[in-house]
């Protein structure tokens, strides 16, 4: 009689049986709703402000003013023989989509806890959702400094366009990837560890001055080269700037590096949500 009745329901939830069992499988299945998170996002950041969504231009744009003024004309840190707003731009772009995918996946359980206690579906939607709706907010400032490449070109300064430039979704997915990583992982930890939530922007500033957004590496002495690339978003940051502007470091080993340390972080990160999932509303 009750194999009868199941047959007709579209889908019987069953708890997950093990670590590994991830059915990452619905998450296709739930793309709609993917989607609904994505456009939630995306339009609730600026919503009731005055400029809208022209925050996602002036921001990446003052604080590339700022760090010329500040590490450029007083610091005099070079800037790889690059216009200073162009080296800062790209630096600062890049490094933003990495930031903002690591803080607001970060708090994944603490700020969707009314969400989770009353309605199934698979956790990593949301996430997944702050990855993709990130990525827009990335394409609009990506289009923001092209014009600015544009327009210095225009001006006299040339850029050294090559085959690189089509890495760059490959520098993106790895952005992604570790941001993903990352926040999943301290997200998963806060549910008992509620003071990580408060070093996580703290941590994002402090890891920012070890990753060359606001020096080049080429521009440290040579003995610190190493160390630095150690940081998986050092080659991601070197290698954008490459393959848009056409200075940096870019090495196969380095970008080898930085893949597999974000494999290793998202599959540790996805694990351990899994695991934090099935007993987090008892915790938060």
């Amino acid at each position: 009689m009750n194999k009868s009745k199941n047959k007709n329901w579209d889908q019987i939830i069953k708890p997950k049986t093990s670590l590994f069992d991830l059915r990452l499988n619905e998450l296709w299945r739930y793309r709609d709703l993917i989607m609904l998170f994505v456009k939630r996002d995306f339009v609730s950041v600026y919503k009731q402000t005055i400029l809208g969504p022209l925050w996602y231009i002036l921001k990446p744009l003052l604080t590339t003013i700022v760090f010329t003024i500040i590490f450029n004309k007083f610091a005099k840190i070079p800037t790889d023989n690059l216009p200073p707003m162009l080296f800062y731009m790209a630096g600062t772009i890049s490094w933003s989509y990495f930031a903002s995918c690591l803080k607001k996946t970060s708090t994944t359980f603490l700020t969707n806890e009314n969400i989770f206690g009353k309605v199934y579906f698979p956790r990593l939607v949301i996430p997944v959702s702050v990855v993709i709706s990130n990525l827009i907010a990335f394409a609009i400032q990506l289009l923001f400094f092209i014009c600015f490449i544009i327009f210095y070109t225009y001006n006299g300064f040339s850029v050294n366009i090559s085959w690189s430039l089509l890495i760059i979704p490959y520098f993106l997915l790895l952005m992604a990837a570790l941001g993903l990583g990352f926040g999943i992982i301290v997200s998963s930890l806060t549910t008992k560890y509620r003071d990580l939530a408060y070093l996580v922007e703290f941590g994002i500033q402090l890891f920012m001055y070890a990753t060359p957004v606001i020096y080049s590496v080429s521009g440290l002495p040579e003995k610190y080269h190493h160390l630095i690339m150690l940081n998986p978003m050092s080659s991601v940051i070197e290698g954008f700037r490459y393959s848009l502007l056409g200075t940096g470091i870019f090495n196969f080993y380095n970008i080898l590096y930085s893949t597999i340390f974000a494999l290793i972080i998202l599959i540790t990160g996805v694990l351990l949500f899994n695991k934090v999932e099935k007993t987090f509303m008892d915790t938060v």
